[in-house]
């Protein structure tokens, strides 16, 4: 069952709750009194129709203040006060009619706040016993092992101090839901430790009131609003904003929420951590309960105490496991850099690459290869997230405890990937490094069932009137990435990518070393070529000579001469396709139409004198034109046909087959024979220069044929393979690019 969240609130509830003026509800608590003034000359502005209650007179906004009362002349004199002291916020008392009054002043755009409470009884005699129950508190919270103790340690401080039935302390997870982790209690109430409650209990904008405004009391959950009138300001024309007001009336729901969960007096504290809501100190009385503003300020006081010391352990487990990550960075990257390659170097140090994100799986896609450590989907998943991840989240970082619900096809592999984070490793392709982590099943006690709301016949939304604890398992969620986790991966993606360009750059200045002692092979294979042919064919010619006039030589001598000149022949044949090789790379090509069928006649007819008395049976079909060079065409068809005449030889009868055919933008030709063909076990070798699969006394040649196809055909573009059967015959076909297009006839 997937678990609640703010998203599954029906839409209309979520705009009742989107939509409800609970910063401008106009009216206040009845146990305190509002006025609102103009800053500068307090004149008043606004007042809530108890005001006459503190003041001890009534006061009319518009009008003069009546003057000589004694409680509004020493508020006008605080209030002067406060604002040549540029202090607002702060309790001050001053003397009233019936005792004491406290004064907290807001400023806001619509005039100043201010705000007027009676202190109570229990919190006249309680500020001689603050300090040391204060100093008490922090010596505790600083032996505190962990947050949850120093919560434990929150709640009991407050509800001691406030006498509230039970006070607890609430965290926010990622997604709104509250998890109580810390509670103290006189077993009035029942006990919510442990229990979840769903982000809808606490809408948006009224968790932004709670950062806004840190400390709010509900002495009497059944209370009667006090209008503040006129209902609209005078400055503005606008209702009243009374988000900064401790006395702000409260939502009618969230009245009724406390009514359904058995309370009749609440306060909340908001635990802020660097200005965002982490949580609250929420206290719960079953009967009315009002604390004065001075005990309240005390409240507060505990809760930012207690927000600095949760920052404090937070920031200080965080650096401690960056540390640690930070370590295994630099061991993993050390050894990543020793390697040949990085798939080898995060291969060897699977368990690093792992630890690195407290992962149980994890893979790199690069260049259409899949690597993968540990628990992995399989190759053709990975490769289809990278895709989606490219196409989805870009250049990215992205995080999920829940892979399945935003790409689909993981939901099948959730036992092993149902977290993920995955960090791009190029700006163009969809290279990733990827970290999985299985499902988390987990049982969750919830304070009711979650979305059990309802409308009444007002058509307005009402809360759940249970809050008895309700269980659900909760599948589909993997446990979340930690901060320190995703900083140690977006890390080591910087140091890989660095890594990588710096690998690119190494291999473009050994291309270009390479290329250029390339250049210089060549021009010594082209010299040395060329000078050695004269020399050769000078042996080869005067040897015939010494046979020719000397015909008295006896058996072995002629021997002799003959075996001087078949050597320099093959020495000079050598030479020669060594100098048509090495020229490949210096000729600039000649693209042209090339007639195929002509060019297979002529070599056809060029090999008759040598063919003897041999038969071959020619199966040539009609060949579409090539666009190449054709010198260096017929010699790479050229070649290929010699070969198939010459390990033909001693078949009967010898088939050769020559065709060709047109696909899309290339033009591919095949020769096949039925000859002596080769083991595919060796077909890497076959286009190597000097590599032969069959020794030299069988079938004479200098291995260096094939090689010079391949070269013929990489200078054109294409591509050149083969296929064979041994004693069954060889294929053989090259593709040449056909993007010129043929001139009209």
């Amino acid at each position: 069952m997937p678990e609640p969240s703010a998203t599954s609130i029906e839409t209309s509830d979520a705009a009742d709750c989107a939509n409800e003026p609970i910063r401008i509800p106009g009216s206040i608590q009845p146990h305190g009194a509002l006025l609102v003034l103009e800053p500068t000359t307090l004149r008043l502005l606004q007042a809530s129709t108890n005001a006459v209650d503190l003041l001890g007179t009534p006061v009319t906004p518009g009008a003069a203040w009546p003057h000589g009362a004694p409680t509004v002349d020493a508020m006008l004199a605080a209030l002067t006060a406060a604002a040549a002291d540029d202090v607002h916020g702060t309790v001050r008392s001053i003397a009233g009619r019936d005792g004491p009054i406290s004064i907290v002043t807001s400023n806001g755009p619509q005039g100043l706040l201010v705000e007027l409470e009676r202190p109570t009884r229990a919190e006249s005699g309680a500020f001689d016993t603050l300090f040391p129950s204060i100093r008490s508190f922090v010596d505790r919270i600083g032996a505190a092992d962990d947050i949850v103790a120093l919560c434990s340690v929150a709640a009991a401080e407050v509800r001691r101090m406030t006498g509230f039935n039970r006070a607890l302390v609430y965290r926010f997870s990622p997604e709104w839901h509250g998890t109580v982790i810390a509670e103290d209690s006189d077993g009035t109430l029942p006990s919510y430790l442990d229990l979840r409650f769903p982000a809808s209990d606490i809408p948006a904008q009224a968790r932004e009131l709670y950062r806004r405004t840190r400390l709010r009391l509900i002495p009497d959950a059944s209370y009667t609003p006090v209008p503040v009138l006129p209902a609209l300001s005078p400055l503005d024309g606008q209702p009243l904003d009374l988000s900064d007001a401790a006395l702000r009336s409260v939502s009618p729901v969230h009245l009724e929420y406390m009514r359904n969960m058995g309370t009749a007096a609440s306060m909340s504290i908001s635990i802020l951590i660097d200005g965002e809501l982490w949580g609250l100190i929420s206290c719960h009385h079953a009967r009315p309960l009002t604390l004065g503003p001075q005990l309240r300020s005390s409240c507060d006081f505990i809760g930012q105490l207690l927000a600095m010391q949760i920052g404090a352990r937070e920031r200080h487990d965080q650096a401690d496991a960056r540390l640690a990550l930070k370590n295994v960075e630099a061991e993993l990257l050390a050894r990543v850099s020793r390697a040949p390659s990085i798939q080898s170097g995060l291969g060897e140090n699977t368990e690093a690459w792992l630890r690195l994100a407290g992962a149980t799986g994890a893979a790199m896609v690069h260049d259409g290869a899949v690597f993968s450590a540990g628990r992995c989907p399989d190759v053709p998943m990975l490769s289809a997230l990278a895709d989606w991840l490219r196409r989805e989240h870009g250049g990215r970082l992205f995080a999920t405890e829940a892979l399945g619900s935003v790409f689909a096809p993981a939901g099948a592999v959730a036992d092993i990937a149902c977290g993920l984070l995955a960090v791009p490793i190029s700006a163009l392709h969809p290279h990733y490094l990827m970290w999985f982590r299985p499902e988390l099943v987990q049982t969750v006690r919830w304070g009711g069932q979650p979305d059990a709301k309802d409308r009444g016949a007002d058509g307005r939304l009402h809360p759940r009137h249970s809050f008895a604890q309700w269980t659900e398992q909760v599948r589909g969620q993997a446990s979340p990435w930690p901060a320190a986790a995703i900083d140690a991966v977006d890390s080591f993606r910087n140091a890989i990518v660095t890594f990588v360009l710096k690998r690119a750059e190494e291999r473009a200045q050994l291309t270009e070393k390479l290329e250029s002692t390339n250049r210089e092979l060549e021009a010594f294979s082209y010299s040395v070529s060329h000078d050695l042919r004269a020399p050769f064919r000078h042996v080869v010619g005067y040897a015939q000579l010494l046979r020719e006039q000397n015909a008295a030589f006896d058996d072995r001598s002629r021997h002799y001469v003959d075996s001087i000149i078949e050597a320099a022949i093959a020495a000079g044949q050598l030479v020669d396709d060594l100098l048509n090789f090495s020229q490949l790379g210096r000729a600039a090509l000649d693209i042209t139409r090339v007639d195929m069928d002509k060019l297979v006649l002529e070599h056809r007819r060029s090999l008759e004198i040598d063919l003897g008395a041999r038969t071959i049976d020619w199966r040539v079909a009609p060949l579409p034109p090539a666009w190449a060079d054709a010198a260096l065409m017929r010699q790479a068809i050229g070649n290929l046909i010699d070969n198939a005449v010459k390990y033909t030889r001693g078949r009967t009868p010898a088939v050769i087959e020559i065709s060709g055919e047109q696909r899309g933008h290339e033009t591919v030709y095949t020769v096949r024979d039925n000859g002596v063909g080769f083991d595919m076990a060796y077909v890497g070798k076959l286009f190597g220069v000097f590599q032969r699969l069959h020794r030299v006394e069988e079938f004479e040649g200098t291995g260096i044929g094939l090689a010079l196809v391949r070269r013929i055909v990489d200078r054109h573009g294409g591509w050149i393979a083969a296929e064979g059967v041994l004693n069954q015959g060889a294929v053989f076909r090259i593709g040449v690019p056909t993007n010129v297009q043929e001139p009209p006839r």
